[in-house]
């Protein structure tokens, strides 16, 4: 068994749309970043490649490439879950935090959790989304941006 850790952050502004998860979530404000800079994929991909000691998105998928302009970072995840499976290994869980002080998603939870699972073809069980707040403080608490973690064990499948 081995674990990673995720992070991603980006800075909120108008006329983007908010990407969660896979989910659009319905906010005056959105992630700004070259793909849809879905801060929650971003934090699972990051933690599954560091699982498989494979790297990380901004190697993989770099910000000066066209091919990933405006890309759904479910698109990314898949990729990521399909080379993690390549390179001998198996995801056991996954399980990610947004923080953010607006907008609450618990409503949109199950549909993201459904999303990130069917990108990397798990089941909804091996997945948990949750958020939380700063009450207030840091670039997140004054709605400056956004930050997600996640934590990704996986299992070496021998091959």
């Amino acid at each position: 068994m081995r674990t990673g850790l995720g992070y991603d952050v980006h800075r909120l502004v108008s006329g983007r749309l908010l990407v969660l998860g896979g989910v659009t979530v319905p906010f005056e404000k959105g992630l700004l970043g070259h793909s849809d800079a879905d801060v929650i994929s971003h934090a699972v991909g990051d933690a599954l490649l560091g699982a498989a000691a494979l790297g990380d998105l901004g190697s993989r998928f770099p910000d000066d490439d066209d091919r990933w302009k405006d890309i759904s970072s479910l698109k990314l995840l898949r990729q990521v879950g399909l080379l993690v499976r390549e390179n001998g290994f198996e995801i056991v869980n996954i399980d990610a935090t947004l923080v953010a002080e607006q907008p609450r998603i618990g409503p949109h939870v199950p549909r993201m959790r459904q999303h990130l699972a069917e990108a990397l073809s798990i089941s909804i069980e091996q997945v948990s989304v949750k958020a939380t707040t700063t009450e207030g403080l840091g670039f997140a608490g004054t709605g400056e941006g956004m930050e997600a973690y996640a934590v990704a064990v996986v299992e070496e499948t021998g091959h």
